[in-house]
C-alpha cells in the first residue's frame, strides 16, 4: 500500500465510475483496476461492489474512505512539513551565543534568518565553553558562537572577527583613559574573573593583559557571564575586562576604558552537518 494508490481509490469512491476517475487521475482504465485490485488483495478484502454498469462502496469502503479522507491530509500535511523542514521554511534551530553579542551582532544576525525563514523556531542558550562542544557534539544546539575556536576534528570554525578588550569601571571610578592605567594603579584593583578558571584561548588573551600590567590579581569572584559581571561591578564589587560589545547594551554606571588588546569570535557548528537549514543559515552569516 503506498500514498498514490490511497489517492486512486479515494478518487474512485468519490466519483465511483472507473472511467471518469482514470481520466481525472491521468492514468488509464485498466492500471485504475490494477492499482483497486492490487490494494484490495494486500488487504484482504472487498473495497468496491461492480459490474459493467455500476460501482459502489462496500461497507468496507464506506469506512475506509471516511477515515482515510482524513489521514491522507493529514499525511500531505506531515510530508510537507518535513519538506519545509529540509528547506529550512519550518523547523527550529538552537543558537548558543556569549552574552556579549546580545545586543551587537546578534539581533542583526537573527532578524536576516527570521527574514528568510519567517516560520523558522529559534531557541537561544548561553553556555560555558565546556557545555557548547559537548552539545554541539550531542545535537542539542545546533551553532554555536563562542570567543573560543574550537579545535575538534568533528566540529567547523570560522573566525567572524575581532573587537577591543575594555577595562570596565564603576562610572566614578578614578581611572577615566587608558593613560591612567599603570601597574602601580592597576595593581591595588580587585579583580571579577570573567570565567571560573577554564584554559582556553580567551583566557590567555586575559593573561595577557596581567602580564602586560605586571600584576597576577587574586579575583575574588568568577562569573561566566558579562551582563552579571557589570552588575557587580556598578554595586562596586570590583573591576573586570570584558569585550567592548557590552557598551551597546546601554550599560549605566560603568566606564568602559578601551585596552590595546582584542578578542576573537567565532562560529563553531558540526562538521558535514546534513541539515540543510545549518548550511543555509551559515550562508547568511
Amino acid at each position: 500500500m503506498d500514498i498514490q494508490q490511497l489517492k486512486y481509490f479515494l478518487a474512485l469512491a468519490k466519483e465511483l465510475h472507473f472511467w471518469k476517475t482514470a481520466e481525472k487521475m491521468n492514468i488509464t482504465q485498466s492500471a485504475l483496476s490494477r492499482h483497486i485490485m492490487s490494494l484490495e488483495n494486500e488487504m484482504g478484502l472487498q473495497l468496491f461492489f461492480r459490474n459493467k454498469r455500476n460501482v459502489k462502496l462496500t461497507p468496507a469502503g464506506e469506512f475506509l474512505k471516511e477515515k482515510w479522507s482524513i489521514e491522507l491530509i493529514q499525511l500531505e500535511a506531515i510530508q510537507k512539513h518535513a519538506r519545509q523542514i529540509h528547506l529550512g521554511e519550518q523547523g527550529s534551530v538552537c543558537i548558543a551565543h556569549p552574552d556579549s553579542i546580545s545586543s551587537s551582532i546578534l539581533p542583526d544576525f537573527l532578524k536576516k534568518i527570521a527574514t528568510v525563514f519567517p516560520k523558522l523556531k529559534i531557541e537561544l542558550v548561553q553556555l560555558t565553553y565546556e557545555q557548547q562542544e559537548e552539545q554541539l557534539k550531542n545535537y542539542k544546539i545546533d551553532l554555536a558562537f563562542s570567543r573560543e575556536k574550537n579545535e575538534s576534528a568533528s566540529i567547523d570554525s570560522k573566525n567572524l572577527g575581532s573587537e577591543n578588550l575594555c577595562l570596565v569601571v564603576p562610572s566614578n571610578h578614578h581611572f577615566i583613559t587608558i593613560d591612567d592605567i599603570t601597574h602601580e594603579s592597576i595593581a591595588k584593583e580587585r579583580f571579577i574573573a570573567t570565567n571560573a578558571g577554564s584554559s582556553n584561548s580567551y583566557d590567555s588573551i586575559i593573561s595577557n593583559v596581567y602580564k602586560h600590567y605586571q600584576i597576577a590579581p587574586d579575583s575574588h569572584i568568577s562569573c561566566e557571564f558579562g551582563s552579571t559581571i557589570i552588575s557587580l561591578i556598578k554595586n562596586g564589587l570590583g573591576i573586570s575586562i570584558l569585550p567592548e560589545s557590552y557598551r551597546l547594551q546601554h550599560n549605566e554606571n560603568v566606564r568602559f576604558i578601551p585596552l590595546n588588546f582584542t578578542a576573537n569570535l567565532y562560529m563553531n557548528w558540526r562538521k558535514n552537518d546534513p541539515n540543510t537549514l545549518i548550511n543555509t543559515i551559515l550562508e547568511l552569516l
